[in-house]
């Protein structure tokens, strides 16, 4: 059965910039590319962006009933980097995205979640801090995790826009591989969980 004859797999990426792709051509945001990589592999999956710059998790908290109210078989989160850069307390962090795992988990909707890092000026304490929100809440909660959206491209001048924060589309396609694993295996779980087959390029 071909990718387009099998029934898709819905996700929606709720997050902000990095996900809504600043300062990039639609088709080069980070849901579309993994969306590319993932159908490279014969996933037969759709992902929609629901990411908006600026956002923080708050926006998130606001957002998050419209964002579930399609029934997608998965969300991908990536919120928090505007928190860090406001030095929002990481409990109001923590408090937030909980509120979005919840409405999640009400709807029976697994989450990728994806962790942030605060940046380097904001001191250890608080980088400590605000790392161990996204670990302990994928620890606690038992969700599919990637620990840092920016591994291996955040301070890469070459990977970044001239603002130094936001990915160049080389950098979004370097977030997309190497993130792949985790976003494959968050997938075939869906797919088990629904009794659709794997690609055939997959299976054991």
């Amino acid at each position: 059965m071909s990718a387009h004859a099998a029934p898709q797999i819905r996700l929606v990426a709720l997050g902000d910039s990095l996900t809504a792709g600043y300062g990039l051509a639609a088709n080069e945001a980070f849901p579309v590319i993994l969306q590319e990589l993932l159908r490279e592999k014969g996933y037969p999956v759709t992902i929609k962006n629901a990411g908006v710059s600026g956002d923080t998790t708050a926006g998130g908290v606001s957002r998050v009933a419209p964002t579930l109210a399609d029934a997608p078989d998965g969300m991908i989160l990536e919120l928090g980097a505007n928190d860090g850069l406001r030095g929002f307390e990481p409990a109001f962090i923590k408090a937030n995205l909980e509120t979005i795992l919840d409405a999640a988990a009400k709807q029976d909707v697994p989450v990728l979640l994806c962790g942030m890092q605060a940046l380097v000026g904001m001191g250890p304490d608080y980088a400590a801090e605000f790392a161990a929100v996204y670990a302990d809440l994928a620890r606690d909660r038992n969700l599919a995790f990637y620990p840092f959206f920016l591994e291996g491209v955040a301070a890469d001048p070459a990977k970044n826009l001239p603002d130094g924060i936001h990915p160049t589309a080389a950098g979004v396609r370097e977030i997309a591989r190497r993130m792949l694993p985790v976003a494959e295996a968050f997938v075939q779980g869906i797919m088990l969980r629904k009794g659709l087959p794997l690609p055939s390029s997959q299976t054991p």
